[in-house]
């Protein structure tokens, strides 16, 4: 029998971060093998993944037969909001047995993400084996994960310690942990949670990793020692297109005044600001972050949203900036305002963008690392804070700013690290080097 009579499940976390990936790795997957790709999910999820898909060229390589299915879900049963999406474990086990009836046999194999633990168990009753994708990179998830496993701060008195699975040379810091985390003692909700997953999620057949060997060449060795699985690496999984940087090309697609507005500037003279697509900053820093980008007079592109605590699809308002801000940038070119969103592997890509002020989502940090660009880190949940430990501290690439949106920033020092980074000499040429050596090695995979 042919590998296309072969099928293979999909169950991403219902987040942007983690659907894309799995859409990219099913493409790859399918154009390897030939494979029959399911991905489940639910309703809102699969819609949007239905969007993203009608969006692609009809001509494009990244275009491709994929099966969706919608996995039965009403966030009222679960005492949730409206439209708010969780994991449901029964409507995976009957799609599972629904293939099996239909096909004469189960899929190959599941894959889920590293938060779905207990779909190990629900594969092997429906007759198949669980493999765990992880959208993150190595390090990051590896931090993640055995800082939740072992909470390692409830056995020390200092605010610095060792993590388990680390080098003894890696130290972490308590502010490097979400006040969720500072608090959890293993009895709480979070880690109740959390570590029956990681638990389960190490028993999976295998493990596969968005990252590559010449990306992460030590970190990777740590997860492999440390959950005893085989982990693969499959790459960045960016649209190759994009892993063809040239200085003299522009972005295929892109809205119009954005593009305009690069092609106005030099090379490598414009700092991109994103913090994602789920998060945001506060009111203070927003307000301290406008005061030194404009102090600093690089050319900046900031995709702006709403503060902390207001809604994040909602209308940002100028009068969250110092007053004239956006029109002062507006008259001189210095800088522009985006809100909501943009189009982001078209502006990194571009020539006129020469650094990135992230949140360190790893999706962005593999975008902004494809291209050879040094980063700015303002980490603010989930692993963020430790893919910006990685790219600083392993990668030399990065300088972290702050971290979370309780910090205290000030715009004098918002100023000097923007100016570090984009100087052409010194530290900022220091980074800017490494940056693109690990951009050439990406692009040449």
């Amino acid at each position: 029998m042919g590998s296309e009579n072969e099928h293979t499940v999909m169950l991403p976390l219902m987040a942007h971060g983690h659907l894309i990936p799995f859409l990219a790795l099913a493409k790859q997957i399918h154009r390897s093998t030939g494979f029959k790709i399911t991905i489940a999910n639910t309703p809102l999820n699969i819609q949007y993944l239905q969007n993203t898909i009608s969006c692609a060229n009809p001509n494009s390589p990244e275009k491709f037969n994929v099966n969706l299915v919608e996995l039965p879900f009403c966030s009222l049963d679960h005492d949730l909001p409206p439209n708010t999406e969780n994991r449901e474990l029964t409507p995976l086990y009957n799609l599972l047995m629904d293939i099996k009836e239909k096909e004469g046999k189960p899929p190959i194999c599941i894959i889920t993400g590293t938060f779905f633990g207990w779909a190990v168990d629900v594969a092997k009753s429906a007759g198949t084996t669980n493999v765990t994708f992880i959208t993150g990179g190595a390090y990051g998830t590896l931090a993640y994960t055995s800082m939740w496993f072992n909470l390692p701060h409830r056995k020390t008195n200092s605010d610095e310690f060792t993590l388990p699975g680390f080098p003894e040379r890696c130290h972490f810091h308590i502010t490097q942990l979400h006040k969720y985390w500072r608090m959890a003692d293993g009895s709480d909700d979070w880690s109740k949670f959390m570590q029956p997953n990681i638990t389960q999620s190490f028993q999976s057949y295998e493990m596969l990793c968005k990252t590559a060997e010449d990306i992460e060449p030590g970190a990777l060795q740590w997860p492999r020692n440390y959950t005893k699985l085989p982990v693969w690496t499959i790459g960045p999984l960016l649209p190759q297109s994009y892993l063809k940087k040239s200085s003299s090309s522009s972005p295929s697609v892109n809205p119009e005044k954005i593009i305009e507005w690069l092609d106005l500037h030099h090379p490598g003279s414009v700092l991109y600001i994103s913090f994602g697509s789920q998060n945001t900053i506060s009111s203070s820093q927003t307000m301290e972050l406008a005061i030194g980008l404009e102090a600093s007079a690089k050319s900046f592109l900031w995709v702006i949203r709403p503060p902390v605590g207001f809604d994040l699809r909602g209308e940002f308002r100028s009068e969250r900036l110092p007053e004239g801000f956006e029109e002062r940038i507006e008259e001189t070119k210095q800088g522009l305002l985006v809100r909501n969103w943009a189009p982001q592997l078209e502006i990194l890509s571009h020539k006129s963008t020469g650094a990135f002020l992230s949140y360190c989502g790893w999706n962005s940090a593999l975008e902004s690392l494809s291209q050879g660009l040094p980063m700015i880190g303002w980490p603010i949940a989930a692993e963020q804070t430790y893919n910006s430990k990685m790219l600083v501290e392993e990668m030399g690439m990065a300088v972290e700013l702050t971290r979370g949106v309780q910090s205290t920033i000030v715009g004098h020092d918002v100023k000097n690290v923007i100016e570090m980074v984009m100087d052409e000499a010194g530290k900022g040429q220091e980074m800017k080097a490494k940056a693109e050596k690990i951009g050439r090695q990406i692009r040449h995979q």
